[in-house]
């Protein structure tokens, strides 16, 4: 066995230690943001897609999926 093994895997630990976050949130509240990152993703595709559409329709149908969208983040901010 080297000299200094049992130092050296005594530094790695508290290096180790030293890593971890102090402020790590909960569960539930990495779920809720975990799901308004995803909204807020759909929310961009939708912009990006009702830019571009021409048709009627599809653009009625992008407004009301808007809609949606914001409402589910608004509902999402409240809790």
């Amino acid at each position: 066995m080297a000299k200094g093994w049992g130092s050296k895997s005594a530094v790695v630990r508290a290096e180790r230690v030293e890593v971890r976050p102090k402020n790590v949130p909960d569960p539930a509240t990495l779920d809720v943001i975990r799901r308004k990152e995803g909204i807020e993703l759909s929310r961009t595709r939708v912009v990006s897609e009702l830019k571009s559409a021409q048709n009627p329709r599809y653009r009625e149908l992008l407004n009301r999926t808007l809609a949606d969208l914001d409402a589910k983040l608004s509902a999402l901010a409240g809790n």
